[in-house]
């Protein structure tokens, strides 16, 4: 890390905030005293780190980090956010990359294939049902989509560079 202020000043800072907060016992923040809000303040250090120190590496982890702990205080208090905890926690890793690729002109390519796997999980009912899968004879294909990834996955080790 270039600039070794940014990252621990926002951890001492938020940490500290957090820790006062909880002894005061002030029940207006009483949701808040939860580990999501512990996890929300370590991804503001990495992305603080990130833009502020121009360390762009780091926003991939700040917004994993800071998408998880949002994404556990929101799901199950509002309406409209999705419940698919695995689907939601993939969709953040892609806007982790994308907001990466955005700096340093690389992991398009990571990012992508990771809002394409979020967009199968958030909406595989209707997908299923928009392309009627499961009564034309393809639920045995779409029941197997796990391994298509897993021997992608197996080419892009195996193969060689040019």
């Amino acid at each position: 890390m270039k600039s070794q202020r940014i990252f621990p000043g926002i951890i001492l800072i938020g940490f500290g905030a957090y820790f006062l907060l909880q002894q005061t016992g002030i029940t207006l923040f009483q949701q808040f005293y939860t580990w999501p809000t512990l996890l929300i303040i370590v991804g503001v250090a990495f992305l603080g780190q990130g833009y502020s120190a121009r360390e762009y590496d780091a926003i991939l982890p700040g917004i994993i980090m800071s998408g998880f702990g949002l994404h556990f205080h929101l799901s199950g208090h509002l309406a409209f956010w999705p419940t698919n905890t695995i689907g939601m926690l993939i969709l953040i890793i892609s806007v982790g990359f994308f907001l990466r690729f955005q700096k340093t002109n690389s992991g398009l390519f990571q990012a992508f294939l990771f809002l394409i796997i979020a967009v199968l999980l958030l909406f595989y009912d209707k997908i299923a049902s928009y392309f009627g899968l499961l009564q034309n004879g393809m639920n045995f294909v779409w029941k197997f989509w796990p391994a298509l990834l897993i021997v992608i996955g197996i080419y892009f080790l195996l193969k060689k560079k040019k």
